[in-house]
């Protein structure tokens, strides 16, 4: 054979960054904070629910959009908290986890030559989804530790080639819940260009101190033009299940659904009318949710900065960004790649999520939505690297 396998489009990401450093926290038997997991399981009424689907008999194949109480309850949920009303029979697409609606919207919108719009750091996918639909990824720069949108980067990010704006609220990695003014700049700006949004919203429920997340699709003349994606994995920590969906107009959404039906076809079945019976559970089960993690957050924060690091407190999400450089980090890679055998304990270099390596050079991503004691064991070692 005189061409190797492999699509060009891949060569440049390899193995993910969360394979490679979950491998090290095995191989050393370090504190995994690098991966956005719980180690603790979801509300017992949800995981009950999956149990009796399975012992139900609902372990073949859902029908392709999703079964159809998960498609009610994720319009109700949209109605309830947001005050959108979406039909759950057109408008909506349940897919396997939020990566595959992220991958799926991509290839349906963006053809090669397009170029989409994102802001940096992002999560990882979106730049490989990009690429293998042919697109152009164009990014604006959100720096630490305070990460607000540069207008005139953002505005220079757009022309008269973008089809899509790729927006993460709350956002991974750094944990920023994008402000109104914010949304409100980057709708005008999808609205001059005519380029759709796609949101990708997966920790909604998770934003902190009173801040509220507002769905770039309630701004005026949003909804038309956006998609919106979340799932059930990070609400509800059971991120193993992999159910996520869309939802936006229904002639984008069947766009969706025509590529997702040759990619999964369909999955998590009976993990699905599970999901649907936790968006319908009270508002205090929320209020909880919110609750833990940030007194997670707190407690990590908390135990960085007596390590002597400079840290970003995130408005949401699951991690923490960090400076490692005052512990001798000069290159965030090699040092997140050494740190599970010098301290045991495992994070995420953020420069793996930049096109500008040198704005996150010394950057490490730590995920808070651990168990406490295993939290405060980690910021125990990392502090021991000080001396």
């Amino acid at each position: 054979m005189t061409r190797p396998p492999g699509n060009p489009a891949l060569t440049p990401f390899g193995t993910t960054i969360f394979a490679e450093m979950s491998a090290l926290a095995v191989e050393h038997g370090a504190i995994n904070l690098g991966q956005g997991f719980p180690d603790t399981d979801g509300p017992r009424e949800v995981l009950d629910a999956a149990k009796a689907a399975i012992e139900g008999g609902r372990n073949q194949y859902p029908p392709g959009p999703g079964v159809p109480e998960l498609l009610d309850a994720i319009a109700t949920h949209q109605r309830r908290f947001y005050g959108l009303d979406i039909d759950p029979a057109t408008e909506v697409l349940v897919t396997v986890g939020a990566t595959e609606a992220i991958f799926s919207t991509i290839l349906a919108l963006v053809q090669p030559g397009d170029e989409v719009v994102t802001f940096e750091p992002y999560y990882d996918s979106y730049a490989a989804s990009i690429a293998l639909a042919g697109g152009v990824r164009r990014t604006s720069v959100l720096r630490f530790p305070d990460w607000q949108v540069d207008e005139a980067s953002l505005r220079a990010a757009f022309s008269d080639r973008t089809r899509l704006v790729l927006l993460n609220t709350p956002h991974n990695p750094t944990g920023k819940v994008f402000t109104r003014a914010e949304l409100d700049l980057v709708s005008a700006l999808a609205r001059e260009h005519d380029a759709w949004v796609v949101t990708d919203e997966v920790y909604e429920h998770l934003a902190f101190d009173g801040r509220a997340h507002v769905p770039m699709s309630t701004l005026p003349g949003m909804r038309e033009r956006t998609l919106t994606i979340s799932s059930g994995g990070k609400t509800f920590s059971t991120t193993g299940w992999k159910v996520g969906w869309v939802s936006g107009p229904a002639a984008a959404v069947a766009a969706v659904r025509a590529v997702k039906q040759f990619t999964t076809y369909v999955g998590s079945g009976p993990f699905q009318p599970a999901i649907a019976l936790g968006l319908g559970l009270g508002d205090q089960m929320y209020a909880a949710l919110s609750a833990s993690l940030s007194a997670k957050r707190d407690l990590l924060v908390a135990g960085l900065r007596a390590a002597g690091l400079p840290v970003a407190v995130p408005d949401g999400g699951y991690f923490v960004i960090a400076d490692a450089a005052p512990l001798g980090a000069v290159d965030g890679l090699a040092f997140c790649r050494e740190l599970p055998t010098r301290a045991g304990v495992v994070g995420v270099p953020v420069s793996v999520f930049c096109d500008d390596v040198e704005a996150a050079r010394t950057l490490v991503r730590f995920a808070f939505c651990k168990r406490d004691e295993v939290l405060a064991e980690a910021v125990r070692r990392l502090a021991a690297l000080r001396g």
